[in-house]
């Protein structure tokens, strides 16, 4: 009788290890610029290549050039709201990031830090005038003030049909000059999406 428990007990530990074996996870590693696209959804290449392409026009646009003319600089940006207005969750703040990078890297204009960015950093500044030497001072009044700002938004359609759905997306950015409100550049960007086979609806 208690080798048939001890024979019960271990055929069930045994068919528990089993079953756990079976739902682990496969993990690869994979490139992280290799595209993938699972569910249709808006993605990290979606962000980073409609970034790049957006931040490549607006940088071949004659604003660029009409600002250095007059100024003798090159212009400084700062990102405002970029909204989604989308049916999807998008965290739009790696779309922002992703922007700043195609920007900075290009070389051809300044970024100035975020609002939530310079609070930190005033504080740090605010801290080094009570505490650091003299000589290693930054002083207060020195920040680079911005000439445009870049903001937009992120919408989309969604057409669906049984297990097949189409969705639209369009990026629309706009930067507007700092000194007189003015619109000196617009950019759009589209993508359409064809998903067949999917149960996911938004």
């Amino acid at each position: 009788m208690m080798f048939k428990r001890i024979s019960g007990i271990l055929a069930v530990v045994v068919m528990c290890a089993g079953l756990a074996a079976c739902g682990s996870p496969r993990v690869a590693r994979i490139d992280p610029g290799t595209t993938t696209d699972l569910s249709g959804r808006w993605n990290d290449t979606d962000s980073r290549l409609v970034s790049e392409e957006m931040i490549s026009d607006m940088l071949s646009r004659p604003w660029i050039e009409s600002h250095r003319a007059s100024e003798g600089n090159r212009p400084a940006v700062i990102v405002g709201n970029v909204r989604n207005l989308s049916h999807e969750h998008i965290n739009t703040q790696t779309f922002v990031k992703d922007m700043e990078r195609a920007l900075i890297n290009s070389g051809r204009a300044d970024f100035v830090a975020s609002r939530a960015e310079r609070d930190p950093v005033r504080d740090e500044r605010k801290d080094q005038d009570t505490h650091s030497r003299a000589d290693t001072r930054n002083a207060m009044g020195q920040e680079l003030g911005a000439d445009y700002m870049l903001s937009g938004s992120i919408n989309t359609i969604v057409d669906a049909e049984g297990r097949r759905q189409v969705v639209f997306y369009q990026i629309d950015l706009e930067l507007i000059s700092m000194k007189d409100n003015r619109k000196v550049w617009l950019g759009q960007k589209k993508i359409k999406k064809d998903i067949t086979g999917s149960s996911f609806r938004p």
